[in-house]
């Protein structure tokens, strides 16, 4: 039987996706494979959005597994109007379709109804008795707001007049007091009482900010006296997380869609950009540009040309706001040169037309809801990051009484990289400020606090692009490579380094401006912990710069790499499959050992296979000789690592044919570290496994630099390069690690001399 959670309400407009995000991602730290389902769906008309995110998240990083991926058609139980016309033949349909789910799952995150459709005491009713009849403990989601349509209707836009602006943000309502958080789940365990339901944990969610302790205790003193079923009672554990503007905010792809719009110009991908409110701009263009805050919607009659000219060029001056985007309304045509001359701007900010007017437009914009989305990745980095900073999740995993898996999935394995990188904050810098990818990459690694993030290039371009892409990379630090001081700086520290190159401070100047040598000096100089690059550049042109400045370890000859290749079940080493085209018996010891070193650093038993196309004696030639001459040299200079080779593959990987190739060795069949005797056979491999078992390859992560500098893949995805930079970030941290405990015997020597 699977470890289940319900995630349910008494009320809509409460947030429950961002909870049912959290615990999602909580459960695919520790289960190795976690289901998905929505009892009660909005229609079957529309897709539901809510089940479409967290599908969407539960098959990022998604490897190989025994059972085929969950369908959006098996995670649904039934629709409402199902419920409507026989609710106790609905009731059993969910029981069935949810065990089909239950059944291929270790875990299962249920979501209940979101209270589109029936009065709010019966929804909650039927969501608690469907709880009951699946057996699975409730999780309590209680609004610390009061939802759109309950309140004065302040933040429906009604009081906005052509000419204003309103002055609550989109999707904002009026905060609860700890006297009506007290009231409602006084009433809401009441309910609980009635269907004997068992509760898991209380969260109020969009909370004030300034009284969660409040709040918190509030819900707890009802709790503490009442009755309900279910273990441990007293020790219901209850979390506030507090409202965050952009999680409430629409999107411009949600704007265009409310108002019945088409994108004429501006950049489709900054669609996904949240805007924070609205100005109506009916009046005149000094008056207009006052009113523009960051983040508006303008909205702009199509007859007035003049304040659409102003609003575009405001918008890419440096000294007005950036807005999220404008909607034309009245459905009146641009005289022709107007066309032209926005032509001419070519502005990347969406411009929507709609044949609304002013009015209407507004209202619908002010009206459309703030969803958590698939596609809006700032709405995904911001969820988890409140979630994770407000709930615990071991005791959440406690009260469910979830066990760790034995085997290591590729979401677990990067997650523990985050947290790993997490406890121990290093500064990155990430010399491709001009990569969309890059950016988004840095926005989600500020949001989880997985590192410090250095962005190179021109501030007012790398900020301006990421505001458009609706991203908050406003805790990164950004650096232009054309800063002088540095520049003169870095010139000077390079010119020393390659004076018997005969490179002088004047070539130097003009070296150190190309990014990558740039941002590897920055790690030289210790200005930053590691650097990642290669999103748009070539290999080469990454780490050429570390062999000339940062240089080898000592005791190691040769900077090579490795893949970590995270399969369905755990992870293995492979290298070198992307510097060293064809090492010598010498590098390739030099390998191995530096990829057993990787293995360790990343949790990894390291058991060695150096590959051949012959195992054991069998096999003569000068391939296999190379590869043997390796196996004694490590064996010579690490006797305590376990290490087989020459060795094959298949003898290396299947238990059961190294039991007949290999009887008795403590690395045949169980090989982690797969070390392959040249880069055409190493690069191939690793690809094949990548594409035919479909693991998730992360790397090349770069190994033998005195300092981490790593690679990218010109094909990464943003996971890809958070992933990197996690491993980078904790490369450094095992890199200060090691020169501190050096450091302190050395000091105590000194003292004691």
């Amino acid at each position: 039987m699977a470890d289940s959670i319900y995630i349910t309400s008494p009320e809509g407009n409460t947030g429950k996706s961002t909870i049912a995000l959290g615990v999602l991602d909580t459960l695919l730290r520790s289960v190795e494979r976690v289901g998905v389902f929505r009892p009660i769906a909005r229609s079957v008309h529309h897709p539901d959005y809510v089940l479409e995110l967290l599908l969407s998240h539960l098959s990022s990083g998604a490897a190989p597994s025994p059972l085929p991926p969950l369908s959006y058609e098996e995670c649904v139980g039934v629709t409402y109007e199902e419920v409507h016309l026989d609710p106790d033949a609905a009731l059993g349909k969910i029981v069935q379709r949810y065990k089909a789910v239950e059944a291929q799952c270790d875990a299962v995150v249920v979501v209940g109804s979101d209270y589109t459709d029936v009065g709010s005491p019966t929804e909650l009713a039927f969501n608690l008795r469907i709880a009951a009849n699946l057996g699975v403990p409730v999780l309590l989601v209680l609004g610390g707001r009061v939802g759109p349509g309950q309140g004065d209707g302040r933040d429906q836009g009604a009081a906005i007049a052509p000419g204003d602006r309103n002055d609550r943000q989109l999707g904002q309502s009026d905060p609860r007091t700890p006297e009506d958080i007290r009231q409602l789940t006084d009433v809401t365990l009441a309910e609980l009482r009635e269907e004997h339901v068992s509760l898991v944990g209380v969260i109020v969610n969009r909370a004030d900010p300034a009284r969660l302790d409040e709040l918190i205790a509030a819900v707890r003193g009802v709790i503490d006296a009442g009755m309900l079923p279910g273990k441990g009672l007293n020790a219901v554990p209850v979390w506030a997380l507090p409202e965050d503007p952009f999680l409430v905010a629409p999107s411009m792809k949600s704007i265009l869609k409310a108002t019945s719009g088409t994108l004429v110009k501006g950049d489709q991908a900054l669609l996904s950009r949240e805007a924070l409110g609205v100005v109506v701009a009916a009046m005149s263009m000094v008056n207009v540009l006052p009113r523009l805050f960051e983040g508006a919607v303008v909205v702009v009659p199509s007859d007035r040309p003049q304040v659409l000219l102003a609003v575009l060029m405001a918008n890419s001056s440096a000294t007005f706001p950036s807005i999220a985007g404008i909607v034309l309304v009245g459905g009146f045509a641009l005289p022709e040169e107007i066309e032209r001359l926005v032509e001419g701007l070519a502005p990347s900010v969406p411009i929507i037309r709609t044949e609304l007017g002013s009015y209407d437009a507004a209202l619908r914009i002010t009206h459309t809801p703030g969803r958590m989305a698939a596609d809006s990745q700032r709405k995904r980095d911001t969820a988890l990051a409140l979630f994770e900073g407000h709930v615990d999740a071991s005791v959440l995993l406690d009260r469910l009484e979830v066990s760790r898996a034995d085997v290591v999935t590729p979401l677990m394995f990067e997650y523990t990289l985050l947290e790993r990188a997490r406890t121990n904050r290093k500064r990155i810098v990430l010399p491709e400020g001009d990569d969309d990818r890059v950016l988004r990459a840095a926005a989600t690694l500020l949001a989880r606090d997985v590192a410090d993030i250095i962005i190179l290039g021109e501030e007012f371009e790398v900020r301006s692009r990421a505001i458009g892409l609706g991203l908050d990379i406003s805790r990164a630090q950004v650096v232009s490579p054309f800063d002088d001081v540095l520049r003169h700086k870095f010139a000077e520290a390079y010119a020393k380094l390659r004076a018997h190159k005969g490179v002088t401070v004047e070539q130097a100047m003009e070296q150190v401006t190309d990014v990558s040598y740039f941002g590897t000096m920055m790690v030289q100089l210790g200005l930053a912990d590691g650097m990642v690059s290669g999103a748009t550049h070539t290999t080469a042109h990454t780490i050429r710069p570390s062999f000339e400045i940062i240089k080898t370890r000592p005791n190691v000859s040769v900077v090579s790499s490795v893949f970590l290749m995270a399969l369905a079940d755990k992870v293995l080493v492979y290298g070198d499959c992307a510097v060293n085209p064809d090492p010598t018996a010498e590098q390739l010891a030099d390998i191995a050992i530096s990829a057993s070193e990787t293995a360790v650093e990343f949790g990894i038993e390291p058991r060695i296979a150096m590959l051949s196309y012959s195992t054991g004696e069998s096999g003569q030639g000068a391939d296999v000789d190379k590869v043997r001459a390796a196996t004694a040299l490590v064996r010579e200079r690490r006797p305590d690592l376990l290490i087989e080779g020459p060795i094959q593959y298949d003898a290396a990987a299947d238990a059961a044919v190294a039991a007949t190739k290999m009887p008795g060795s403590a690395v045949a069949g169980r090989a982690t570290v797969f070390i392959f005797p040249d880069l055409n056979t190493g690069n191939n491999t690793y690809k094949a496994v990548q594409r035919s078992a479909g693991a998730v390859a992360i790397g090349p992560v770069l190994q033998g630099l005195r300092k981490p500098i790593n690679d990218l893949s010109r094909g990464a995805l943003v996971q890809d390069i958070v992933n990197t930079v996690a491993i980078t970030a904790i490369q450094a941290a095992t890199l200060s690690a090691a020169a501190a405990a050096t450091a302190v015997p050395a000091t105590a020597a000194a003292v004691s001399a």
